[in-house]
């Protein structure tokens, strides 16, 4: 199994910037991806960045391409997204996943193993 663990949301102004970390522990080295999803009230579950563990191959959600970015330091088994230039339709909680599967990164359902979730909350 992986755990997962993530810190750095909070309150920010319109235009600001965040940085989400996720520590992760456990069978690590099973992992083939490690994704960003985020859920805001009423809405479904929505990805937003992943990246793959072995050569960093990254993948973005339209909605922020250009503003965040998603990396990983493989040495501390953690994860981040680099958000800038927030806005308020980026409040959300921010769950990081990890997919020991192998395939489909921008998808949901290839993610096994998830974190608590962290809120961003981004004011106009």
């Amino acid at each position: 199994q992986v755990q997962l663990v993530e810190s750095g949301g909070g309150l920010v102004q319109a235009g600001g910037s965040l940085r989400l970390s996720c520590a992760a522990s456990g069978r690590t080295a099973t992992t083939y991806a490690a994704g960003w999803f985020r859920q805001a009230p009423g809405k479904e579950r929505e990805f937003v960045a992943a990246i793959t563990w072995r050569d960093g191959s990254t993948s973005y959600a339209d909605s922020v391409k250009g503003r965040f970015t998603i990396s990983r330091d493989n040495a501390k088994n953690t994860v981040y997204l680099q958000m800038n230039g927030l806005k308020p339709e980026d409040r959300a909680v921010y769950y990081c996943a990890a997919n020991t599967r192998g395939w489909g990164m921008g998808q949901n359902v290839a993610y096994d193993y998830w974190g608590q979730g962290t809120q961003v909350t981004v004011s106009s």
